[in-house]
């Protein structure tokens, strides 16, 4: 009807791509339940890709219809992050790189815009250019959008690793009946700092120990944020009944202290290791008796 072509022709490109992904939901979802980025996820069910296609082509549709296509917060991309999106951290954890996700996902445009070509070889050139520009616009906000989220996901995952291995390389040691040692390597940062409280603490508890160890010999600087670290500790195991002593104080160490003017009058320190065992164990009654090797001597 000619009324009902110039009503056509009078859409905007972003009206005919909602309308497209509407009318072709299906062919779509059935195209992308073949693409890598579903195919290597729904490995046991075709039907489960293409449920998850469909759910990701009525969230295209509801982006392109409020004309947001360039908007990567838009409304309708709320279901692309619980759907698509998690579809990508999950090939992220399998080992993917960000770039194989991010040319997996771009690897869904070709078919739809193959589509989209077909829905509309009726209508003028320039026309046409516009409405595959507004679908091409679309699906690299798409992209986007799940680059973002496996971006973060792999965050998620590097941050609870490095959790796990500043747990690993901070271990208490029991050295003797009633006394504990946190040998520390390595930059003490403030996140370190709470892990290396709150291991000692609980160890604190669960040895029911009179004498906790902060052994810094393996730390290679200490500044005043360091410095503060190492009092809050202190104050901590104080708190739960035990006396803290802070050892591997080296003299470029101690100089360091003393120009920045940190106090640590109120903090324990010894030396080394062995000096702050010592004290401990003078501490609770234990005689220290040192063995001298012995001659063969005259017969």
């Amino acid at each position: 009807m000619p009324g009902q072509d110039t009503a056509d022709q009078q859409m905007t490109p972003a009206q005919e791509v909602t309308d497209f992904l509407r009318g072709r939901q299906e062919q779509i979802a059935q195209r992308w339940a073949d693409a890598p980025l579903f195919r290597t996820v729904f490995t046991h069910s075709r039907d489960e890709a293409v449920e998850a296609g469909r759910a990701v082509v009525d969230a295209l549709a509801a982006v392109a219809s409020a004309a947001s296509v360039e908007d990567a917060e838009a409304g309708g991309f709320h279901v692309v992050r619980e759907q698509l999106a998690r579809t990508a951290a999950s090939r992220a954890r399998a080992g993917s790189t960000i770039t194989q996700i991010s040319a997996e996902v771009d690897a869904l445009r070709p078919p739809i815009t193959e589509l989209l070509v077909a829905e509309l070889s009726d209508v003028p050139a320039e026309h046409l250019r516009e409405c595959t520009t507004t679908l091409t616009v679309l699906m690299g906000t798409l992209r986007l959008v799940v680059l973002e989220t496996a971006l973060s996901d792999v965050e998620e995952v590097i941050n609870r690793q490095r959790l796990q291995l500043m747990e690993v390389a901070t271990p208490v040691i029991k050295l003797w009946e009633g006394i504990v040692a946190v040998p520390l390597i390595g930059t003490l940062d403030s996140a370190r700092s709470q892990v290396v409280m709150e291991t000692l603490l609980n160890s604190i508890v669960e040895q029911h120990a009179r004498f906790a160890i902060l052994d810094i010999t393996g730390v290679p600087t200490v500044d005043s944020l360091v410095a503060q670290h190492l009092m809050k500790t202190v104050e901590a195991a104080r708190l739960m009944g035990a006396e803290c002593i802070v050892s591997g104080i080296r003299p470029a160490i101690a100089q360091t202290i003393v120009h920045l003017g940190i106090d640590l009058s109120s903090v324990l320190t010894r030396a080394s290791l062995a000096d702050a065992l010592a004290y401990a164990l003078r501490e609770q009654g234990t005689d220290i008796v040192s063995h001298e090797p012995t001659g063969s001597g005259p017969r």
